[in-house]
C-alpha cells in the first residue's frame, strides 16, 4: 500500500511538469479576441492577416499577434498658445474623436497613431487659426473645428483612421483684450439703447403732430381735450388755481389793439 501510493505520488511530480507546459501550450495556442478588436497576425515577421473576433489559433514562436481596438477613441490636444492673423494670442485646447478603420495599416505604416494625431492636429490648429481674425475665431468655432478636421482626416486617412470630428474646448484671451471687449460690448449696448429711445421720440413726434393737425380741422375736438384736461387737473388734490379764459381771447385782443391803434 505504501509502494502503491509513493509510486503515485512519483508519477504526479513526473506529470506535473508536462500538465504545466501543456496549460502553457493551450494558453499560447488559442486566443479569444473581443468583438471590438481585431487582431493583427505576423508570421516569421511577416504581415499574414487579421483575425476577426472570437477564437482563433496562434503558433507560438513562428506567430505573434497583435490587438487593435476599433471602438471610438478620443485623443486631448493640451493648451497652447497660438497668435491670430491679427497678431492677438489666444489659449486654444481642444479633444480628437477618431476611430480605427484599418488595423493592418494603423499597425504597419506608423509607430503611435495616437501620438501622430494629437501632433498634427496642434500643428494644422496653428495653421488654421493663424490665418483668421480674433472675431471670427470667437464667431465660427464650428467651422474654425471642421476646418481642421479636415485637413487632420486627409493625411490620417493612409494610417488607417477616420476622424470622426473635432472640438475646440476652450479659447482663452488676454485679460487687456476682455476687458477692452467688455467697454466696445458695452459702449454697442449704449448705442442701441440711444438708437431705440430715439426711434421711440420720433415715432411720438409723427403722433404728435397728427393730433394736432386732426384737432385744428375739427374746433369740437380741441373742445373736447380741453374739457378732458379740465377733468384731469380737478381730480388731483393738490392746492392750485384754475382760471378758465376764452379759447378766442386772444384773438379778440388783437382785434381791439388794432382798432385802437387805428
Amino acid at each position: 500500500m505504501f509502494d502503491g501510493s509513493g509510486n503515485l505520488a512519483i508519477f504526479l511530480i513526473c506529470l506535473g511538469p508536462f500538465l504545466f507546459f501543456l496549460l502553457f501550450f493551450i494558453l499560447r495556442v488559442f486566443k479569444v479576441i473581443p468583438e471590438y478588436e481585431r487582431a493583427v497576425v505576423f508570421t516569421l515577421g511577416k504581415f499574414t492577416g487579421i483575425r476577426n473576433p472570437g477564437l482563433t489559433l496562434i503558433f507560438p514562436i513562428i506567430q505573434r499577434l497583435q490587438r487593435v481596438d476599433m471602438r471610438l477613441a478620443t485623443a486631448e490636444v493640451p493648451r497652447q498658445e497660438v497668435m491670430t492673423k491679427d497678431n492677438i494670442p489666444m489659449l486654444v485646447n481642444a479633444v480628437v474623436y477618431f476611430r480605427v478603420i484599418d488595423p493592418e495599416a494603423v499597425i504597419i505604416k506608423i509607430e503611435d497613431y495616437i501620438f501622430a494625431i494629437r501632433q498634427y492636429t496642434q500643428a494644422a490648429l496653428r495653421d488654421v487659426i493663424g490665418n483668421n481674425e480674433m472675431d471670427t475665431v470667437l464667431m465660427e468655432r464650428i467651422q474654425i473645428a471642421e476646418a481642421i478636421r479636415e485637413i487632420v482626416d486627409a493625411e490620417t486617412s493612409d494610417w488607417g483612421v477616420d476622424i470622426e470630428s473635432i472640438k475646440i474646448q476652450e479659447m482663452e484671451l488676454p485679460a487687456e483684450m476682455k476687458r477692452a471687449m467688455a467697454r466696445q460690448a458695452e459702449a454697442e449696448r449704449e448705442r442701441r439703447a440711444a438708437i431705440i429711445a430715439s426711434q421711440g421720440e420720433l415715432e411720438a413726434s409723427k403722433n404728435l403732430r397728427m393730433a394736432a393737425d386732426e384737432m385744428a380741422s375739427s374746433p369740437g375736438a380741441l373742445h373736447l381735450r380741453t374739457l378732458q384736461t379740465i377733468r384731469d387737473i380737478s381730480s388731483d388734490p393738490s392746492e392750485k388755481i384754475v382760471l378758465f379764459m376764452p379759447s378766442d381771447l386772444a384773438v379778440m385782443a388783437d382785434v381791439y389793439l388794432k382798432q385802437k391803434g387805428s
